[in-house]
């Protein structure tokens, strides 16, 4: 049974025990609380012991004098095996036995294992890992504002393209003007076709006598 010991200041100490099925003990100064505490230090409804899923927890009632744990006031401590807290001034010892403590550690439930980071012992490792490089910021739509090598080809080939129509067609304007509208392209045709010899003409036959 759980074991609760209530000392008040220069008095003898007073164990309570109770069974692990009781789920509150009232404590304070008057006389309708489970276990009552004569001290000026402790209110009338002081605190209450609770039970809670795998152990108990000790509550402050809005008591004058408050619960202590450590020196400090707590409005709820957990309650744990050889803990020791302050009712007002008076002392709150609670203790559990072996079979008691493993009982409840099964009413709690399964909390995940932590994960441990463990020193490595192997030889140290060569690998350096790369250092980014300062960022580059480039201006919004920069890369539509850089062609690429098969687009300039293409506009350089456009341009020949136009050069040469723009090339031949004043040098055909300038040969009809020069040459009564002859055409160009007929000229450079007839200069082109192989020259046709006539054969010479054959002498007349003499009349026959």
């Amino acid at each position: 049974m759980p074991r609760v010991t209530i000392t008040v200041p220069e008095r003898t100490p007073q164990p309570y025990r109770f069974q692990l099925d009781r789920m509150k003990v009232n404590m304070g100064r008057g006389s309708e609380n489970d276990i009552v505490i004569d001290c000026g230090s402790v209110s009338v409804r002081h605190a209450v012991m609770e039970r809670i899923e795998g152990g108990y927890q000790l509550r402050d009632l809005g008591s004058t004098n408050g619960i202590k744990l450590d020196g400090v006031a707590r409005e709820i401590i957990p309650l744990r095996h050889g803990l020791s807290v302050r009712i007002g001034d008076v002392a709150f010892d609670f203790t559990l036995t072996e079979d008691e403590r493993e009982a409840l550690s099964r009413e709690k439930p399964m909390e995940e294992s932590p994960i441990v980071r463990e020193e490595y012992t192997g030889p140290p490792s060569k690998r350096v890992a790369a250092r980014p490089g300062p960022a580059v910021h480039r201006p919004l739509g920069s890369a539509m504002q850089q062609p690429s090598a098969a687009a300039n080809f293409g506009m350089v080939l456009l341009f020949m393209l136009l050069s040469a129509g723009a090339f031949f067609a004043g040098l055909y304007i300038r040969y009809s003007q020069e040459n009564d509208g002859k055409s160009l392209i007929e000229a450079i045709a007839k200069k082109g076709s192989p020259a046709t010899e006539e054969a010479p003409a054959e002498p007349a036959a003499e009349p026959a006598e």
